[in-house]
């Protein structure tokens, strides 16, 4: 049996079908009315929401789609995430070799194992309207202002395509897209990013970049896209292992690229080397405003799309809003990989509210001195984690997701002279607070048991824990009680 669905229009069935679609059939204006229509729903964890007659526009729009972590589930056709990092750790065994080198190892190994390479079509559904030269009309699609200072119309759900120009290596990724005209738009590509460096590729052998841009994917190929993969791994590689099946793609009309088959629509066109205009400011889901500066510009050649389209998008802001899933969904699925790096640790976990790269929470099994300073170093070095701005690290019997008991080990297990690892190091394009922008200070706190061998001659106390007879006990007699 292939995967549930075959593009967004499926999965929205599928959603209304279990009850967790609504939709809204009052006329809804896309400046600021959805946005906080939407952040109201996503506070109470509600529905998916189907705009279906947004004031600009002429077609319906799709938004919160994987706002809670049942539907991002049902969007990757699982029951659990877990379920997606557990396959992998099976497939991994056994075990790769350490290191950063062993990441993309098993990241190969598991795409080999399931051999789902994209599969190449003719004709696609998402070319079955087309649109070329004074044809080319961005207002056609119901891009959101989210906030009130935004610096206009924003298309947040984009899947961007690009090529490395002397590679030929494809690169897939979310970013956000400013509407600065009817064919034109500015690409946010932040410093860390792989477009960047295929458009600065571009830009030394003075050639203009080829950029296609997919909205309304079907939910594997758009998750596939935030995924923090490593630049040599071909996203829809990763999508084809997910889905089980292989992703169709069709050559663009008027650039040298292909995209999914099963987009509502694609936006073609090119970037030119050397060519800049001012992006933003932008209602982050950093909860603030990010500032106005010069990002290159799409100059769009057509739009294709299919007959009944549906557009997709989402609200930023801060937590907790629809990215949250997707973020937990990473975390989940990239647990045995990151392991292949780390492999001290034993879970992690990315808090919301730290906007995912600015906390992460790692327990270990502690086996020598300056276990955990170790384990800290080790994240700093892996990849997109390196801009992660705290690391808690508590012992493996500590459940990462109880924020509870995390906070109670971090509060109380720690010598605050002895226990923190401060040092500098980068941070994501957006980060707010450091003094610098892309560099800043970081911290590690060392919430576990310490050891004789760390200078700690006291003696670690024992944590109180009932004996499990008498919680046997009270368990069997709980109704007697009649609490």
């Amino acid at each position: 049996m292939g995967f549930p669905y075959t593009d967004l229009k499926d999965f929205l069935r599928a959603l209304e079908k279990a009850g967790e679609l609504v939709r809204i059939s009052a006329p809804v204006d896309p400046d600021l009315e959805i946005s906080e229509i939407v952040q109201r729903v996503v506070k109470a964890k509600g529905p998916a929401l189907l705009f279906e007659r947004p004031t600009r526009g002429d077609m319906p729009l799709a938004i919160n789609i994987f706002g809670t972590e049942k539907r991002m589930a049902m969007a990757l056709g699982v029951e659990r995430l877990d379920e997606i990092g557990e396959k992998i750790g099976a497939l991994l065994k056994p075990e790769l070799p350490q290191g950063w080198s062993g990441i993309k190892d098993g990241i190969s190994k598991v795409m080999q194992l399931k051999s789902v390479p994209p599969k190449k079509v003719k004709t696609a559904p998402c070319q079955e309207l087309v649109m070329k030269g004074d044809e080319v009309d961005l207002n056609r699609l119901p891009a959101l202002q989210t906030w009130p200072d935004d610096g206009g119309v924003f298309h947040n759900f984009g899947l961007t395509h690009t090529k490395h120009p002397e590679t030929g290596k494809r690169n897939l990724g979310l970013y956000r897209l400013q509407q600065h005209s009817k064919n034109s738009l500015g690409m946010h590509w932040q410093i860390h990013k792989d477009s960047t460096a295929h458009h600065a590729v571009a830009e030394r052998l003075g050639q203009r970049l080829p950029v296609a841009v997919a909205i309304g994917c079907d939910p594997v190929v758009t998750y596939a896209a935030t995924a923090p993969l490593p630049s040599d791994i071909d996203e829809y590689l990763f999508a084809g292992f997910l889905r089980g099946e292989r992703v169709e793609m069709v050559d663009c009309l008027t650039v040298p690229l292909q995209v999914p088959a099963q987009a509502q629509i694609i936006i073609e066109g090119y970037v030119e080397p050397g060519e800049r205009l001012p992006e933003g400011p932008f209602g982050d889901h950093t909860g603030f405003y990010t500032p106005v500066e010069p990002f290159p510009v799409l100059h769009v050649t057509a739009i294709t799309m299919q007959r009944e389209p549906v557009y997709h998008t989402i609200v930023t802001s801060k937590p907790p809003q629809e990215d949250g899933p997707i973020g937990k969904a990473t975390e989940r699925i990239f647990l045995p990989l990151l392991k292949l790096v780390v492999p001290d640790i034993h879970d992690y976990d990315m808090p919301e509210p730290g906007v995912f790269h600015n906390c992460v929470i790692v327990s270990i099994k502690k086996r020598y001195p300056k276990h955990a300073q170790k384990v800290m170093n080790a994240i700093w070095g892996a990849h997109l984690m390196s801009l992660t701005k705290l690391i808690v690290i508590v012992d493996d019997d500590c459940d990462v997701h109880d924020y509870n008991e995390v906070a109670f080990r971090a509060f109380g297990n720690v010598d605050y002279s002895r226990d923190l690892l401060l040092t500098e190091g980068p941070v994501d394009h957006l980060d707010h607070g450091s003094y610098n922008q892309f560099y800043g200070g970081k911290v590690g706190i060392d919430a576990t048991r310490k050891l004789p061998s760390e200078g700690y001659h006291r003696g670690w106390p024992d944590e109180l824990v009932m004996s499990p007879d008498v919680v046997e006990k009270v368990s069997a007699r709980w109704k007697e009680y009649g609490l």
